[in-house]
């Protein structure tokens, strides 16, 4: 191959990731806003599905995809909902980020160890934790506030086991697709 071909097929290459995580930014976003309509137990706790996409964007390209795919779907998913610099926004990203760190850190160590179920539940504490820390150090200066740990921790449990299947789930299907495994 020439020096152009080569280069042609790496431009090629960087569209079609690019592409795809766009993608990826725009589905998040769309579930990130669904969700935000979704009753939950209690009012400040939410499912998180958007995560699927987060860890579907680190199991198929690497860590700084999820965090892309993670920051921009609370970035886009803040503006459609009108809460962009409330307290549920700051609230929201840093749970996304915190889950998005933790769920690319242990894929990256130890993706043999746990499967992606595993590491969306790590994603999910993690998130639970910079919330409720964001929640103390922004807005609500008592201690009492990390008595709700318990239950927000209960919650990512199963969210975080749900959301590992879906993205078990949807990064098998992708794998699958002949446009896909082109690109890899």
């Amino acid at each position: 191959m020439t020096q152009l071909h080569v280069e042609r097929a790496s431009d090629l290459e960087r569209v079609r990731r690019n592409t795809h995580l766009a993608l990826l930014v725009a589905l998040a976003s769309a579930v990130h806003t669904i969700e935000a309509a979704i009753p939950t137990p209690v009012p400040w706790l939410k499912f998180g599905f958007a995560n699927i996409l987060t860890i579907t964007a680190i199991s198929l390209y690497d860590f700084w995809a999820g965090l892309t795919v993670a920051f921009l779907r609370v970035m886009v998913g803040s503006l459609i909902l009108g809460t962009f610099l409330t307290p549920s926004f700051f609230i929201g990203l840093s749970g996304a980020i915190a889950s998005a760190v933790v769920m690319g850190i242990s894929y990256r160590f130890f993706k043999g160890i746990f499967s992606l179920v595993g590491i969306s539940v790590l994603g999910a504490y993690a998130s639970n934790l910079a919330q409720v820390v964001t929640v103390y150090a922004l807005f609500i200066r008592h201690s009492e506030v990390f008595m709700l740990l318990p239950v927000f921790l209960g919650f990512g449990l199963a969210t975080g086991i749900v959301n590992g299947i879906g993205g078990e789930f949807l990064v098998g299907h992708i794998k699958r697709l002949p446009a896909f495994r082109a690109v890899v």
